[in-house]
């Protein structure tokens, strides 16, 4: 009974002082996956094939379609070329986009849930707000992009964030605090070198072997986090939480910056 209501008082703490998960829980249990809406297409392949064809080009020659809003789930666009679209709002639930294009374009609001993202490009890419739950981006290349999305679960193993922004978005918080979301998320061997991961959600992330130098982890969240055997040279853990993270060796721990400013790091676990 303590045990309970225990975790019901760390649950609702965790929901008031967290509410970008909070949102992000709530839209998914308040929206049917396999609903019409979610979970069909309004177009075939073809017809988005020609649409990207026909798309007016900017003044470099490079097209640039528009495809907001459009309901595209459960097709396989695998290795099309989406770069400088607006894809806002767009409907990609379980659809596959392995080797898919998506530099500089627009993806923000837009459902790509369990969503084949295998060796795509988003380089670039804007990704505000996005909902991509168990998505697939292994080898994928995100470096540069913009990312405030909720990627809980997915798969980035050996995937390329270099110099990729997920930090909180402090000016705009009237939904709750905008971040990159890598819940429970497979990083290994990822490239993260560079990024601005402040105030990001990694708790209980698996980023072992992963390049974190001279990343910006301020606030980060890394309760639960595998960093074992990741490069931390440069890495800023000012007021991380560190909280029963599996940390890596001494070695790697001299390379990082402001760990003695870390919270919990007393309770952050040390290889065997």
């Amino acid at each position: 009974m303590l045990f309970r209501l225990a975790f019901a008082l760390v649950s609702m703490a965790a929901l008031l002082l967290d509410p970008i998960d909070a949102v992000s829980q709530d839209m998914l249990r308040s929206v049917d996956l396999n609903s019409p809406e979610m979970s069909t297409s309004e177009m075939t392949r073809a017809e988005v094939e020609a649409l990207l064809k026909m798309a007016p080009e900017d003044g470099a020659g490079q097209r640039s379609a528009d495809l907001q809003g459009k309901r595209l789930s459960h097709l396989d666009l695998s290795g099309l070329d989406f770069s400088g679209g607006n894809l806002r709002l767009v409907k990609l639930n379980r659809t596959r986009l392995k080797r898919a294009r998506f530099d500089r374009a627009t993806l923000n609001q837009a459902w790509l849930v369990d969503a084949d993202l295998t060796e795509a490009s988003l380089v670039g890419a804007s990704l505000l707000g996005t909902q991509m739950q168990r998505a697939k981006l292994g080898g994928a290349d995100l470096n540069g992009a913009r990312i405030t999305a909720d990627l809980s679960g997915a798969n980035l193993i050996g995937a390329r964030l270099a110099g990729a922004d997920l930090s909180a978005d402090m000016r705009n918080q009237s939904m709750g605090l905008m971040r990159g979301v890598l819940k429970s998320a497979d990083l290994r061997n990822a490239d993260l070198s560079g990024a601005n991961l402040s105030r990001t959600d990694l708790a209980f992330a698996q980023l072992q072997n992963a390049n974190l130098a001279n990343c910006n982890l301020n606030h980060a969240d890394l309760a639960g986090a595998d960093l074992s055997n990741a490069n931390l040279a440069g890495a800023d853990f000012t007021e991380a939480d560190l909280a029963a993270a599996l940390m890596p060796g001494a070695a790697a721990l001299e390379k990082a910056r402001n760990l003695d400013k870390a919270r919990n790091f007393n309770q952050a676990r040390r290889p065997p």
